[in-house]
């Protein structure tokens, strides 16, 4: 397989007119995450093992605790992108959070697979993404350097924004400046400005061939006409015994890694957050299939408290105010012994009591499932209130088409309550981890803490659709946008044009709503299999556990 061949193209979708099941959707992810894990392909893997060197993924196996998971975040950043100069597999870098000698820690790895390790726009925006998780979570960080620098055909992409590259040397600074441990292993190419990175650690290992330098050889000659070796200029030798740049060398990457365990096992421990020293010996979850419960295409109706019961410790949850706004399900449980407060959309059907006074010979009336009304805005406004002064860490499960429109929503003040929600989600202090299980519309994407809302963690399923609204209502809308347009414009389309066009229409926007597309641009961390949502959630929650501070809650003005 070659660099291009492991790019991570789409696989063909479902023949039209087959309904996607559960086990086709798993199998078709695992796939195209096998693809992506592959990075570069057998023969770039055979040409760092030719090095002496290990690939990204090896050095992180052998880094973290025999036995332990490591929790991959963004594996399919940049998928599908990048395609006309080969792709850039999982953004040519490998993050997410191990346990390194029975602590989290956040590790960042170059992969030098794909196109030498060289910082694509995403790789940058991946890496920055790995850093604020780890600076919101206090998490101790392990940089794995091997590294080309900018992808120079792309420079204007990567060098000059607020959150491109530059960003990555700021977190550093932060991170250091708060004390979050930082510990980095040049384990090959650390080139150009990507040099500031493992030198603004708090310690650098360094290993034999590799090499470290603002200038490569070959720019120091065009530059200033000098000519000198690559292990004159910047090798383990050079930094270690004469710039003393290098806190350690080591020969081998074996030998590096061993140097990392060896250093993180001595950093102290810091203070726990206060939800986390609640923490009760946890009990298991009522066994459930989730992808019985919850249909893959939407089209299934569900009740979000099957669901619920399903990740919390004994199937144990509090409810708050169950016969109220009940297109929002929230209340109190415990994951994995952690106190947590879900805020849940419904997806029954629900027949609704009217209040005295309304239209007359009517009493109820239908709400539907996934709809964000009025009443449903107060109480979680009010909930998440709740949640914060207790201090307990928000879970949103996420499966929502959006707040109510119409004469009636509006005269009920759907806005103004909408608002309400939305500034109570924006201004949590306690942590926030968001599960997207179906639809992720509009502005309900806001009110159930989409990415704009600085969840600490977003996860998705296979099933998360991610778009301003579903698919057929858009494709709709588009539709009549360009039909509108040919007819200014005199052309008058038949009916096979205009099938024609909707087709064309339908199918990119299916392709954006796929969770692959979002994870691509990072708009997700990492999409999940449903059943191990739990595991991936009380681990979530153990990385949240390590940042002890938590700010003044506050909401400044607040619609009545």
């Amino acid at each position: 397989m070659t660099q291009g061949d492991a790019s991570a193209k789409a696989p063909p979708t479902p023949a039209s007119g087959s309904a996607p099941t559960w086990a086709a959707e798993l199998a078709r992810l695992r796939a195209d995450q096998q693809t992506v894990r592959a990075g570069g392909g057998p023969k770039a893997q055979q040409r760092q093992h030719e090095k002496n060197r290990l690939t990204a993924r090896e050095r992180i196996r052998q880094l973290i605790d025999d036995g332990t998971p490591f929790d991959e975040l963004m594996t399919f950043a940049g998928y599908g992108m990048y395609e006309d100069v080969g792709g850039c597999p999982s953004g040519g870098t490998v993050t997410g959070i191990g346990t390194i000698q029975g602590r989290p820690w956040m590790i960042i790895a170059n992969d030098a697979t794909v196109k030498a390790g060289a910082f694509f726009p995403i790789t940058a925006k991946k890496v920055i993404r790995a850093q604020t998780i780890a600076l919101e979570n206090h998490l101790p960080v392990v940089y794995l350097v091997d590294s080309a620098g900018v992808y120079l055909p792309m420079q204007d992409e990567i060098f000059p924004d607020q959150d491109d590259f530059g960003r990555v040397f700021y977190l550093n600074a932060r991170m250091s400046a708060r004390g979050i441990p930082q510990i980095a292993a040049i384990m090959g190419n650390c080139v150009a400005g990507g040099a500031y990175l493992p030198v603004m650690c708090d310690t650098l290992i360094m290993t034999e061939g590799s090499g470290l330098y603002l200038a490569g050889p070959a720019l120091v000659k065009a530059a200033i006409g000098q000519v000198v070796d690559s292990e004159d200029l910047g090798g383990a030798d050079m930094h270690s015994s004469i710039a003393g740049t290098v806190d350690y060398k080591e020969p081998t990457d074996e030998a590096a890694l061993a140097r990392v365990r060896a250093l993180a096992d001595l950093y102290a421990q810091g203070d726990l957050a206060p939800f986390a020293r609640r923490r009760r010996e946890a009990l298991p979850a009522p066994e459930r299939d989730l992808t019985d419960l919850v249909g893959f295409d939407g089209s299934r109706t569900y009740d979000v408290r099957d669901l619920i019961c399903a990740l919390v410790d004994g199937g144990e949850f509090h409810e708050f105010k169950p016969e109220y706004g009940e297109t929002l399900v929230c209340g109190f449980a415990r994951a994995g012994g952690y106190p947590v407060a879900f805020v849940a959309n419904q997806r029954t059907v629900i027949k609704k009591k009217m209040k005295a006074g309304g239209v007359p010979g009517l009493t109820t009336r239908i709400e539907v499932g996934g709809v964000i009304y009025g009443d449903s805005a107060d109480k979680a406004a009010r909930f998440i209130l709740d949640a914060n002064q207790a201090g307990v860490p928000l879970v949103f499960l996420s499966d929502v088409t959006g707040f109510m429109v119409g004469r009636d929503s509006e005269q009920e003040g759907i806005i103004r309550r909408g608002a309400k929600l939305v500034n109570a989600v924006s201004n949590t202090v306690v942590p926030k981890i968001t599960i997207i299980t179906g639809g992720s519309f509009g502005a309900g994407n806001y009110a159930m803490n989409g990415k704009a809302y600085a969840p600490r963690f977003l996860f998705a399923w296979p099933s998360a659709k991610y778009a301003v609204m579903s698919g057929n209502a858009a494709a709709k809308t588009l539709m009549d946008i360009q039909l509108a347009a040919l007819k200014r414009a005199g052309h008058q389309p038949d009916d096979e044009e205009i099938q024609r066009l909707y087709d064309e229409v339908k199918a990119k926007y299916d392709t954006e709503l796929d969770p692959r597309y979002a994870a691509a641009r990072l708009w997700v961390d990492e999409i999940i299999e449903p059943n191990t949502t739990r595991e991936r959630l009380i681990r979530a929650l153990d990385a949240c556990a390590q940042n002890p501070h938590q700010e003044e809650f506050r909401v400044g003005v607040f619609q009545v």
